[in-house]
């Protein structure tokens, strides 16, 4: 793990440093960071741009065994490669959506499967946008595991705010708003409005006391992943970090009665196996987490969906033998 992306930064958990462009043809997941914090803070929660490095630095004390998960070590089966960093604007919200929008095409047009390191959530539209224009004629269905809805018009003008992805997600023409599933949702830091919203775009909402009361959290991901993937040609995963409660989310915006990393983990896995076609992970404050806690967790996240992923294609190669015979 000694391979640097930039500076003394090192490459996700070991990943082959491929930032310029060669060798991404011999993985099979890619990571790129998006160190992208918009023009709308709120009170002194800011920093989260620093995601992608502070991440990349806590990657390096982790292997890829995941004794849990039947004794699957994930590197045996599967190749990361780090691409690094989409080089943003801080000054320039338009240009640099733009920018994200372009960098995400090529890498879904590369049929690697992604894993977005943010930054705040307004990365997710153009990421998605860059999925379906990669995807043309295809429809999409999004896993958004959050708090908050995200769907609010704007903020103080700013279209692309952190608070607003969703809303522009709405309006893409390649993604079926009835398989968006917003998945964790709770709490008096969503607006009123933002409820009517999902509903009017004929979004569905999965709330906490939902996936708490469920008594199979695995038959709840199926459920779930059915609900996103029923009629649509792929589904994507979103994660904001405070999609956990505070206390497994130091790191993060401070919102209770939250996940589990137990619950999110188990959520995350179980989607994976069933098929997401690439993920983000949002929302990582390292200035607010002296231990780093938050962003240590995004590795584990990371390693699961990946576990997920091997699963996933094991069972596509079983099933393509069945058929054949």
């Amino acid at each position: 793990m000694n391979e640097m992306i930039y500076g003394n930064t090192p490459c996700f958990l070991g990943a082959k440093n491929v930032s310029n462009g060669k060798g991404i043809d011999q993985s099979d997941v890619v990571v790129y960071g998006v160190p992208w914090e918009g023009a709308v803070t709120w009170g002194d929660y800011t920093g989260c741009e620093q995601g992608p490095k502070v991440i990349r630095l806590c990657s390096a004390r982790y292997s890829g065994y995941l004794p849990e998960l039947d004794d699957i070590d994930v590197f045996e089966h599967l190749t990361l490669a780090d691409i690094g960093d989409i080089d943003v604007i801080p000054a320039d919200v338009p240009k640099t959506i733009e920018r994200i929008d372009d960098f995400s095409k090529k890498v879904w047009d590369s049929g690697k499967f992604p894993i977005a390191l943010g930054g705040d959530h307004g990365i997710t539209y153009p990421i998605v946008k860059g999925l379906t224009r990669s995807l043309e004629g295809k429809k999409i269905g999004i896993i958004h595991l959050d708090t908050h809805y995200d769907n609010m018009p704007s903020h103080n003008g700013d279209e692309f705010a952190r608070c607003s992805p969703f809303a522009r997600i709405y309006e893409l023409d390649g993604v079926r708003n009835e398989n968006i599933i917003h998945t964790g949702i709770h709490g008096p830091r969503n607006k009123p409005e933002s409820g009517r919203f999902a509903k009017a775009a004929g979004a569905k909402t999965i709330t906490n006391r939902d996936i708490r009361r469920a008594n199979d959290l695995v038959q709840l991901a199926d459920d779930i992943y059915k609900q996103a993937s029923e009629g649509v040609d792929a589904v994507y995963l979103s994660i904001c970090s405070d999609v956990l409660d505070y206390a497994f989310n130091p790191g993060g915006p401070v919102d209770g009665n939250g996940l589990t990393s137990y619950e999110l983990l188990t959520l995350v896995y179980e989607f994976c196996k069933k098929g997401i076609i690439g993920m983000d992970f949002v929302e990582v404050y390292p200035q607010q987490d002296p231990n780093k806690f938050s962003a240590h967790l995004v590795s584990t996240v990371a390693l699961y969906a990946m576990a997920g992923v091997i699963l996933n294609k094991q069972n596509q190669v079983e099933q393509n033998a069945v058929h054949a015979k």
